[in-house]
């Protein structure tokens, strides 16, 4: 918080960490898109990009679900008035763990879902497959406010 900030601002802000507090993480067969959280951003006038790295990211491959598939996620994003809430964002990527999902519908549907929580300016997703049967895959989806 600012040092101007006021009563109200302070109220919101501990509903938001008892928001955050409040987090559980279910393993269902779909991603949890409600468990993201976007908070104000402290700098609304500024323009600066924030980049967030998961090295961990894994799903279930669709055609043979006993079989993981593991991603290392950027995403990298210039944020209006709203950023991602980083616990959130960990819960969030977690719960695609029992999902069974195709490379590039994880990778939209990441994309769709974050833009849809903090409305960014712009927002780029790259997610590097774990090579499996000796390739290697990359997707990258973005999207711009026009």
């Amino acid at each position: 918080m600012t040092p101007n900030s006021t009563g109200l601002e302070a109220k919101a802000m501990d509903e938001l960490k008892d928001r955050v507090k409040s987090l559980k993480l279910e393993y269902k067969a779909y991603p949890q898109k409600e468990l993201l959280i976007a908070m104000p951003n402290p700098y609304p006038d500024r323009e600066y990009e924030e980049e967030v790295v998961s090295s961990e990211f894994t799903c279930l491959c669709p055609l043979n679900p006993g079989q993981p598939d593991y991603a290392t996620l950027t995403i990298r994003y210039v944020p209006d008035q709203e950023i991602v809430e980083l616990k959130s964002l960990k819960f969030y990527l977690t719960s695609y763990r029992m999902v069974e999902i195709f490379y590039e519908e994880a990778t939209n549907r990441i994309l769709d879902d974050l833009v849809n929580a903090a409305k960014p300016k712009r927002m780029e997703i790259v997610a590097e497959w774990n090579t499996r049967g000796g390739i290697g895959t990359k997707v990258k989806a973005s999207y711009n406010k026009v």
